[in-house]
């Protein structure tokens, strides 16, 4: 396998059946295929047939209860940590005093808590994930609204710091619990939908500061922004113990057929239906060592860089572009608005064309000339015009880095208009357990939220009002985040073209395997390292 040879281990047994699609089945016999679907180890599972209508309606019953919970929880994490840039110019500033450099440690405090404790991305492993989403979102909802009750610089950063150790809880474990409902082919577009969250809550937060700072309420307008935008994350911690499943198979919108569905694709997936619960320490290791996580992670520092930084800065870039604050509040809607809908369409593309290491590099590209142009241009219009495009290639960047780090595993041949239907997919992430998927997630995060602690601090008051150096690093990071997508990229090729020069063309092997003409998997994932392993470029 070349250079990732040394991570290989021997592929696990596995059969290679499949099924013609026929006509809709007749009721499924509950205990027998209850019985058909229990694994041990890595033990293979027997098989059984599974209506494709049937399987397309639990993923939309998925679509439906678990992507837009998830979604709406990420939007008001998004809305929580970065609605201080838009209270920093309510009124905030004078009266906590925020003088020098005091409020890039309230930036910075944030994030390195967050960094400190981004390892409880494991949990999801090790608690219910109902039950430890919920812990979290009630802390940090309850530490957002407390910001309003603060009266000095040092009472704030311990509420931002606060902030970081429970948002780091849950924010990097979500794209690890849709791998839970979703296969690799299906993955991408949910985590891109959950991401667009975060360009909709800077959309919203500008909104509501333009709103709230237009009027003359009784306390300070920086007060009142962390009430009604702290409150609704409380009264949606009873909402995510009582409606967010821990898995398929224990959803309770799911009937007792669709819930054997939902065990069928688990095992498809991973080899297992068993996903809570369990460290495998080995597998850890692996992950470390593994040179494709580190690639992710650095790609990640790179975005995050701009990521972290446009979202706080902006209210202030564009009061300093001679808008007045409560102008400038509502000028930041329109760019995180269009990045939002870019966000959803790169990733549905991507996930078409499996092709998101091109993605990347024309996001990025995108993204570093909207940044060239608030570094070079003096024209207002020029630089709002260069807002857009920053906004539009970073947060999309974010939401495609995630998907691939979790579907840099086999390729499929999918056809969905074959007349066969698969009965396996391969593993969902690019570390094949569920173990190595959690970990690599905790790198990426570990390394990559490293960004904004560099991104807090490259747009100091003595550069107002145009902030050049800071945009030039911007700009630089984000080409930087391109050449690193290429460079993937073209290692993942590399080494495709050496699995195939070593094994054959994956779709021929399936297709001797599976007498299938027109080869399609077999009934249990491969994980990371069967023969029909493919890397997703």
């Amino acid at each position: 396998m070349g250079l990732l040879s040394k991570f290989e281990r021997e592929p696990p047994a596995t059969t290679t059946d499949y099924v013609d699609e026929v006509a809709p089945s007749p009721p499924l016999d509950v205990e027998k295929a209850r019985g058909e679907v229990q694994v041990e180890g890595n033990a293979v599972p027997h098989h059984h047939h599974v209506d494709p209508e049937a399987e397309k309606r639990v993923v939309r019953k998925l679509d439906w209860r678990v992507t837009p919970l998830v979604s709406a929880l990420y939007l008001v994490s998004f809305l929580d940590r970065s609605n201080i840039g838009n209270a920093k110019i309510a009124g905030m500033s004078e009266d906590l005093d925020l003088t020098g450099n005091r409020y890039q440690w309230l930036l910075n405090i944030f994030y390195i808590s967050y960094i400190l404790f981004e390892v409880q991305v494991i949990m999801w492993k090790i608690m219910p994930p109902h039950i430890w989403a919920t812990i979290v979102v009630l802390g940090w909802g309850l530490i957002a609204t407390l910001q309003a009750a603060t009266f000095t610089w040092s009472a704030e950063m311990v509420c931002r710091f606060l902030l970081g150790v429970t948002e780091a809880g849950f924010g990097p474990g979500i794209p690890y619990l849709l791998s839970f409902f979703y296969l690799r082919h299906e993955v991408g577009l949910r985590c891109g939908i959950f991401l667009s969250c975060a360009p909709l809550a800077t959309t919203f937060a500008g909104a509501l500061a333009y709103g709230i700072t237009s009027g003359h309420a009784g306390i300070a307008n920086w007060r009142l922004l962390f009430l009604v935008e702290g409150i609704p994350t409380i009264l949606l911690a009873p909402v995510v113990f009582f409606f967010l499943p821990d898995s398929p198979d224990k959803a309770r919108f799911l009937t007792e057929d669709e819930k054997l569905i939902a065990k069928a694709r688990g095992v498809r997936q991973v080899g297992t239906h068993e996903r809570i619960g369990g460290v495998v320490w080995k597998d850890i290791g692996l992950c470390l060592l593994d040179p494709i996580a580190w690639f992710t992670a650095l790609m990640y520092f790179s975005c995050n860089v701009s990521f972290s930084s446009l979202p706080v800065f902006l209210p202030t870039i564009l009061q300093d572009m001679g808008f007045t604050a409560v102008n400038a509040q509502g000028l930041t809607a329109p760019p995180y608005f269009i990045s939002f809908l870019v966000t959803i369409g790169s990733t549905y593309i991507a996930d078409r064309t499996q092709q998101r290491g091109y993605m990347l590099m024309f996001l990025s590209c995108v993204g570093g000339i909207g940044y060239i142009l608030l570094a070079t241009c003096e024209s207002v219009g020029a630089r709002y015009f260069g807002v857009f495009l920053a906004a539009s290639g970073i947060f999309p960047c974010i939401a495609n880095i995630l998907p691939w780090v979790l579907s840099k595993m086999k390729q499929s041949v999918f056809e969905p208009s074959s007349k066969y239907m698969r009965l396996t997919t391969p593993s969902t992430d690019n570390q094949g357990s569920d173990t190595r998927r959690g970990t690599g997630i905790a790198m990426l995060n570990l390394i990559g939220q490293c960004g904004p602690l560099l991104g807090t601090n490259v747009f100091p008051a003595t550069q107002s009002p145009r902030y050049v150096e800071g945009m030039a690093i911007c700009a630089a990071f984000t080409f930087f985040n391109g050449f690193l997508a290429l460079g993937l990229r073209t290692l993942l090729g590399w080494e495709n073209r050496k699995l195939d020069k070593k094994y054959g063309s994956q779709k021929d092997l399936i297709a001797s395997r599976t007498g299938d003409p027109k080869g399609h998997e077999s009934v249990v994932s491969e994980e990371n390292y069967g023969p029909t392993f493919r890397y997703i470029l």
